[in-house]
């Protein structure tokens, strides 16, 4: 049984203030839960550790897709072939931040892998600001968190201009390039979290300006905004989506970054981390690796499992089976029904008292640099909660 250590909730005034919006769900009950799961420093030292192992495991496995020329077998869009490609062979096409969702790490279960959100993943403002202020409203030691998520992004902003671990000739090498940031209108939670990675990119030094997607202006010359060219542009909107949705953008991008008119992060080879279909490349590099779950493009023979489209959110169109093929439980939104699916060997999550279940989410910039959870059924929907933790 997880370990919970019960806190009183902060006001949604507060919560404001911090300028976190989306704290009532649409059944008008609190999104953050109140009360904190409870790990040790070796349960967040083993989250910190298998996060690290497995992000050079999908840089093997991003290797492997592109020199097998593997894209088209895990559903990559043509359109974006080239951009991928080009993205990944230049060290100037720096990788920002993920957030890899595990099984396990608490009440004694193992931690393993249950896909890497490495393009656009949220969560970051609750997990970064939101639990950090739920321990000092509850007068707890701040620092009894794994939770550095802040300081390693201002970090990793400046690893965009000196490609390397040291972080110290930064100003030296900064020549004012200016920042875009972007998200859609109308989504206040991708707005914030894009304003939230504004002013860490302010925070490390950089000049910075923000500006909704149908506001910018786009040629194979370069990213405008305000009649202003910008080299380095952040946009929280899906690389498949573009593809998907935008093609003519993504012909534009493509052809900015072969021109090296600007670098944009998260980079195009991203969505071979995120695409879970890696996660059956990953599979077939490590056999039975400790950290990972089989999965298969076919049914597993005799086994639990997850049927998940490679690209899904919020638990769209996941279907959970028992070893006989029975479906035990469906999500209902089949938004994602068109896409490619992997079949992934079903692992239970670590519950509560009341019968929730525990998903980590382990932040990575550059390395492990932060945990929170989320808890609900068996398939985490949009209705699902965050819970913060605390060490002791």
């Amino acid at each position: 049984m997880i370990p919970l250590y019960p806190i009183k909730p902060i006001s949604n005034d507060y919560l404001e203030e911090l300028g976190f919006f989306w704290h009532t769900d649409s059944d008008d009950t609190s999104y953050l839960s109140n009360e904190l799961v409870i790990i040790t420093e070796d349960e967040a030292n083993d989250y910190y550790e298998a996060v690290n192992e497995l992000y050079d495991m999908f840089v093997e496995a991003g290797e492997y897709i592109i020199q097998n020329n593997l894209f088209h077998e895990i559903g990559i869009p043509f359109n974006l072939v080239d951009i991928i490609k080009e993205s990944w062979e230049s060290d100037v096409h720096w990788h920002l931040y993920g957030r890899f969702d595990l099984a396990g790490g608490i009440d004694g279960k193992p931690i393993k892998l249950l896909e890497f959100n490495a393009d656009t993943p949220t969560a970051l403002f609750e997990s970064s600001i939101v639990q950090w202020a739920m321990l000092k409203a509850n007068n707890l030691d701040e620092a009894s968190q794994f939770n550095g998520i802040y300081e390693a992004l201002i970090d990793n902003f400046k690893r965009t201009v000196t490609l390397q671990e040291d972080t110290s000739e930064f100003e030296s090498l900064y020549e004012g390039w200016k920042f875009l940031f972007t998200s859609i209108k109308g989504n206040i939670e991708e707005e914030n979290t894009v304003r939230l990675l504004q002013h860490i990119a302010t925070q490390a030094g950089f000049e910075t300006e923000f500006a909704y997607i149908d506001e910018i202006e786009f040629d194979d010359s370069g990213i405008f905004y305000n009649e202003e060219e910008y080299e380095l542009w952040f946009k929280l909107i899906p690389w498949e989506d573009i593809a998907l949705d935008e093609p003519d953008l993504a012909l534009f991008l493509t052809h900015i970054i072969q021109n090296q008119k600007a670098i944009i992060f998260n980079p195009a080879y991203t969505l071979l981390f995120q695409n879970k279909a890696i996660l059956k490349i990953l599979w077939d590099l490590y056999p039975n690796h400790p950290l990972l779950l089989e999965t298969s493009f076919e049914p597993l023979q005799d086994k639990a499992q997850v049927i998940k489209p490679i690209y899904g959110r919020e638990g769209g169109s996941i279907k959970i089976l028992d070893k006989d093929g029975n479906i035990l439980v469906k999500d209902t939104n089949d938004d994602y029904n068109n896409h490619k699916m992997i079949y992934q060997e079903y692992v239970e999550l670590p519950q509560d008292n009341k019968g929730d279940s525990y998903q980590a989410g382990v932040f990575f910039a550059y390395e492990a640099c932060g945990l929170g959870f989320r808890k609900g059924g068996k398939i985490l929907d949009n209705m699902s909660k965050f819970v913060g933790h605390i060490i002791q």
